[in-house]
């Protein structure tokens, strides 16, 4: 993997042993299927089908089916490079995160953003398109911040590379991190870079019976201290907040908030993730982001809110419009989590500028075609 002599870094089969909570296959098949990969986008452009972009299938329920010939990456997968030393990894598109979770384990590192691992099927590509992070985003950074560069398959059948593995190469750094979140509408991901970082020394997690108003002031209030935080999530009126740091940084921010410590606590957050908890088992479910401080929308339902207020879920039968109407009326933004017939919608300030960049990218218009709401 590395090219240094000097280097004694592990290699991508040095899975023994399992992750907590998820399927792990212990050997990753390492292929490079770029060739088939391009070949079968040049083809498409060739007759204008259109193409159904997918990675490990983790992630389909999340917004409509796709028309299109259906074109997997999960075989292109495996390592590319790991330089511990330099914080950072690069790996093809369809290596599991799991995986890559692993391996950064053996040298006490981590991925910042944390993203669902969904049964232990998601992958680096997969984690990437959809752009989701997991508890500690707004602590450690979102999937965004921590892409380096990308090498990808355009709507032309070309194969273009942005950005580079290294915190101070900025080259095409803007135009790499246009992939995340974009749900494979621009071109079919097949290699990217990361920055990690160092797991914590300590993390601990305290819970507190508080309702829901509550526990919003209280983290809010929390978020302008100096306290180290690294997710917190309030549900069926328990306030969890987990400390993450070093031993000393622990102990004293323990003794000043008070609560309970949790224990078994990383299976809470695990299962929180993984949307494997019960409140994400149950019927319709929308994903709301607001400012942290801002109150709840006036809908009726039942509330899961995590990264300090900032990140809220809601279980409600109301009817979609009244759910977004009351959410923008706040400054926020409501999504469908969950199949839905009709596509996510780009935010109107943006869509103009998605378009030209899809138009760029992919001018026929064949990668996940309606995937993402592009009406004007």
């Amino acid at each position: 993997m590395c090219t240094t002599a000097s280097c004694h870094c592990p290699t991508w089969n040095d899975f023994s042993g399992l992750l907590p909570g998820i399927r792990v296959v212990t050997q990753i098949h390492e292929r490079d299927d770029t060739q088939r990969l391009r070949e079968s986008v040049a083809a498409a452009v060739a007759k204008r089908q259109p193409l159904a972009v997918c990675g490990r299938g983790s992630k389909t329920f999340l917004g409509p089916v796709v028309a299109g010939n259906m074109l997997g990456t999960a075989e292109h997968c495996g390592g590319v490079d790991y330089r511990p030393d330099e914080l950072v990894i690069t790996a093809r598109a369809g290596t599991p995160l799991a995986h890559i979770k692993r391996l950064l384990a053996t040298q006490s590192q981590m991925l910042p953003f944390d993203p669902p691992l969904f049964r232990g099927e998601g992958s680096l590509g997969g984690a990437v398109a959809a752009g989701l992070s997991g508890p500690q985003r707004p602590w450690f950074g979102s999937v965004r911040d921590a892409v380096l560069g990308v090498r990808l398959i355009n709507g032309q059948a070309e194969v273009l590379t942005f950005g580079g593995q290294v915190m101070k190469n900025v080259a095409g750094y803007d135009v790499a991190r246009l992939m995340t979140g974009a749900f494979g509408t621009l071109g079919v991901l097949l290699q990217v870079s990361i920055k990690v970082l160092p797991q914590p020394q300590r993390e601990i997690t305290l819970v507190f019976d508080l309702d829901r108003d509550d526990a919003l002031a209280r983290v809010v209030a929390w978020g302008r201290q100096s306290i180290p935080l690294s997710a917190t999530c309030h549900v069926d009126n328990t306030l969890h907040v987990r400390l993450s740091g070093t031993e000393q940084g622990i102990s004293s921010a323990a003794r000043a908030l008070g609560g309970t410590v949790l224990p078994h606590a990383a299976t809470f957050w695990d299962t929180l993730r993984d949307h494997a908890q019960p409140f994400f088992t149950e019927a319709l479910c929308w994903r709301i982001a607001l400012p942290s401080a801002a109150p709840f929308p006036r809908v009726a339902g039942r509330w899961l809110v995590e990264w300090a207020g900032a990140q809220r879920w809601l279980r409600s039968e109301e009817p979609p419009e009244v759910i977004v109407a009351a959410v923008t009326a706040l400054g926020g933004f409501a999504t469908p989590f969950h199949r839905v017939a009709v596509a996510p919608r780009v935010e109107s300030g943006l869509l103009k500028y998605y378009q030209r960049i899809k138009t760029a990218f992919d001018p026929h218009d064949i990668f996940n075609r309606g995937r993402l709401w592009m009406d004007a």
